[in-house]
């Protein structure tokens, strides 16, 4: 499926805008990345897109098809939503909180089959949390947290998976599994990312956001550069290709003393 942003702008019901005349496009099986400084409206815009903000202004589409036109579990079988900081909730195990990704395919009386329990445990084994199966949720360490929940999207078997830094509170080796498994799943998928040289490895195209417009859009080869990172984010930086992954990388050199 292909996700389509059209101009859409957000304030706050006190005013203030968030968003203003964002487009973006994210072609089916395509990884793309939305980064920017804080406060540039990464978080907000993900939002609007998997339903849990309407925008002010503008639509989000799937397949042409506006998702506002779409009740909540409708949208839920075909976007899946990690947030960037999941909260406990219940004091619910780890394997019932990732089959809740089942709910949206389910009536409300329904209870799990044994085809749902594979998902569940096919999922947490995807992303390494097996073990954690039968933990309280609650006592989760950030990470591990991070990881159940991107079980939790898995087990929703969406089209499309909206990530808001996916790779928070997770160690470096996690880091590189959870975006590696994103990137095979052949879903079309839409992430905030912090970490650039992790945004130019893993997505196909890159939004940059500043103030809640878009400043670049483009392959990461066009988007890193010196320039843009001077302009958007205020720091000075070297930008090169990896000898070894051929992607563009990063350094950043301190304010000179």
């Amino acid at each position: 499926m292909t996700l389509r942003a059209e101009d859409v702008g957000y304030r706050t019901p006190a005013g203030a805008r968030l968003l203003d005349g964002v487009c973006l496009t994210v072609a089916e099986g395509e990884t793309v990345g939305v980064v920017g400084p804080n406060g540039s409206g990464k978080t907000t815009l993900l939002r609007c897109v998997y339903g849990a903000l309407a925008p002010s202004e503008g639509r989000v589409l799937l397949d042409g098809a506006d998702l506002a036109g779409l009740g909540a579990k409708a949208r839920a079988r075909r976007i899946a939503a990690v947030p960037q900081d999941g909260q406990a909730g219940f004091d619910l195990t780890v394997r019932q909180i990732v089959a809740m990704g089942r709910s949206p395919h389910k009536r409300f009386w329904e209870g799990d089959t044994g085809r749902d329990e594979e998902l569940v445990r096919t999922a947490l084994a995807r992303v390494g949390a097996d073990a954690l199966a039968e933990r309280s949720f609650a006592g989760l360490s950030g990470g591990e947290r991070q990881r159940a929940l991107v079980a939790r999207a898995l087990v929703q078997r969406p089209a499309v998976l909206v990530l808001d830094e996916p790779t928070n509170h997770l160690d470096i080796r996690y880091q590189l599994e959870i975006l590696s498994l994103v990137g095979a799943l052949g879903t079309t998928n839409l992430l905030a990312l912090h970490d650039l040289n992790l945004a130019a490895y893993f997505c196909d195209r890159l939004y940059v956001l500043r103030a809640g417009r878009v400043a670049a859009s483009g392959t990461p080869e066009q988007v890193l550069t010196s320039e843009m990172l001077a302009e958007v984010y205020g720091v000075t930086a070297e930008v090169a290709v990896h000898p070894a992954t051929g992607a563009p990388t990063v350094t950043y050199l301190p304010a000179s003393r």
